[in-house]
């Protein structure tokens, strides 16, 4: 055989390995690449889903905003097809999701329950919240706790008067009941804040200190009451959704739902783990466990918000599947 002919045969193995209609998806990142979003869904949505469909199908991901910065506009991008999928959090637009952020109020979920089996098994309560989507996962964060510059907290009282970034309506709300001032901003902004002076604290999760370098600003930690947690989604463009062929459909849908969105919890919890154990082996940090009757006396003093807000918006039933009842 020529060798001429060698390479012919060569090239027409490798072009008949590479599927047809390889398609990539556009999955738009608002944070930088090495945020536990990348590995934990985007690349492993990618991985999976080429391995399921031969690499007929498979995602990249444009971090850093690339496709449009600012988190609050993520669900839109989506929606518009600017990107074909996208991450980010229903607080932003707490409006939009009322039903859906039950899950991010005090005593809402038992700390010791994931919060992406809540969601799950909330869908039907809250699908409707979606519109012009398909979720391909839903999650929440490590449950939050307080981070704090120069103020640590072990009573609701040490709150009062204090400014505290919430990342929405239904936070601010805990944040009032607390006694602190909340403050509304996307969490690429609470470095600068927290450095500043413009905000005292901010209750998240502990994920933040490492993915948002908070652990560079911040200086007290209170660990231990059930603040909530935070939501996140990863969306598709409804309408590139059903554009797919079935047997690509049928191959997103067996690697995304409730096994994406564990891996992304599992992830989130590794991280604050992590970051928490960090912040304790440091010599100039405080970190507040709080006791069983500490943790009571937050409780109490957030109770009425959870329970007006369940009402207001009629989410006893989605509460009840959240939990399991």
């Amino acid at each position: 055989m020529t060798i001429k002919a060698m390479l012919t045969g060569a090239a027409m193995a490798l072009t008949m390995a590479i599927p047809a209609m390889a398609e990539e998806l556009k999955f738009a990142n608002f944070t930088p690449p090495f945020h536990t979003i990348n590995a934990s869904v985007i690349e492993k949505l990618n991985a999976d889903l080429t391995a399921a469909t031969g690499g007929a199908l498979t995602v990249r991901g444009y971090h850093g905003g690339e496709l449009g910065a600012g988190p609050v506009e993520q669900y839109v991008r989506v929606v518009q097809g600017v990107a074909d999928i996208g991450w980010g959090l229903p607080g932003y637009t707490s409006s939009q999701f009322e039903k859906t952020m039950i899950a991010e109020l005090p005593d809402a979920i038992p700390l010791d329950k994931p919060g992406y089996e809540a969601l799950w098994a909330a869908f039907d309560q809250i699908s409707g919240e979606f519109p012009g989507t398909k979720a391909l996962a839903l999650w929440t964060s490590e449950p939050n706790i307080f981070i704090m510059k120069d103020h640590d907290i072990r009573t609701p009282a040490d709150l009062k008067g204090l400014k505290v970034r919430v990342a929405g309506a239904t936070a601010a709300e805990v944040a009032e009941a607390l006694g602190a001032t909340p403050v509304q901003m996307p969490i690429n902004q609470v470095y600068n804040a927290l450095q500043t002076g413009l905000i005292d604290g901010v209750i998240t999760g502990a994920s933040t200190l490492s993915d948002f370098k908070l652990d560079e600003v911040a200086n007290s930690y209170t660990l231990g009451a059930n603040l909530g947690r935070l939501v996140f989604y990863t969306v598709m463009t409804g309408s590139k959704y059903d554009s797919l062929p079935d047997d690509q459909k049928a191959a997103l849908d067996s690697v995304s739902g409730a096994a994406l969105s564990k891996s992304a919890e599992d992830a989130w919890n590794a991280t604050a783990n992590a970051a928490l154990e960090a912040a304790r082996a440091s010599g100039d940090n405080t970190v507040i466990d709080l006791s069983a009757d500490e943790i009571k006396a937050f409780s109490d003093a957030v109770s009425s918000v959870t329970g007006s807000y369940v009402a207001k918006v009629g989410g006893d039933a989605a509460l009840a599947a959240m939990r399991g009842n």
